[in-house]
């Protein structure tokens, strides 16, 4: 904890001055051109990775970059997901995985979660991923690893589009979607083709 606090007294001393007109004109403006949707991972930082200043990303973070498929009730994501088109009207949706997910790799490697059940409930979100992936020419170890994740952002892409907010925003040419797998050791980004994600 001291470490964050020490971090906040270098951004009030050494970040707010120069951007104190931005953060000024954000108390009062909300704006986003982008809903990031990625990984609660420590290791992918949207903002980091996009270099975005405050203001520019709409960012939800979930464990496995998982989205849930519409479905009427309360629910965080999907309000999220609704208020990013909705209201601020995003452009573009970006469906974030990453190498080395820890969710993926729980999935493509069988590990019992029966001492984390919420969590193995919220992995059920990947099922369409792990069809994809069993799919997919036989891969085992970390190369099945990377095979689902990216099976993962293309199942989430279709997730997305059975939001009522996504399907409007969609048909009018008013929102983009677009799927990347993050390369944490090699800070490269993988575009997943729009194609695949509707296959």
């Amino acid at each position: 904890m001291h470490e964050l606090h020490d971090g906040y007294t270098r951004f009030r001393r050494n970040v707010y001055p120069a951007k104190a007109g931005l953060f000024s004109r954000l108390a009062t403006e909300h704006r986003p051109g982008t809903l990031f949707i990625g990984c609660s991972d420590a290791r992918v930082v949207p903002e980091l990775i996009t270099q975005s200043e405050p203001g520019e990303l709409f960012v939800i973070r979930t464990a496995g970059n998982l989205v849930p498929a519409y479905a009427p009730g309360a629910d965080g994501v999907v309000a999220s997901i609704e208020y990013a088109v909705a209201v601020l009207g995003v452009s573009d949706i970006i469906v974030c995985g990453h190498t080395a997910c820890g969710a993926m790799t729980a999935l493509a490697e069988g590990h019992d979660l029966g001492s984390a059940p919420v969590v193995a409930d919220w992995l059920r979100h990947a099922d369409a991923a792990r069809a994809r992936a069993a799919a997919a020419p036989a891969a085992s170890g970390p190369a099945g690893v990377t095979t689902l994740v990216r099976a993962n952002v293309a199942a989430q892409l279709q997730n997305l589009a059975t939001h009522p907010s996504v399907t409007r925003a969609l048909a009018e040419g008013a929102l983009t979607l677009h799927g990347w797998v993050f390369d944490i050791g090699t800070g490269t980004i993988e575009p997943i083709d729009h194609a695949v994600a509707a296959a």
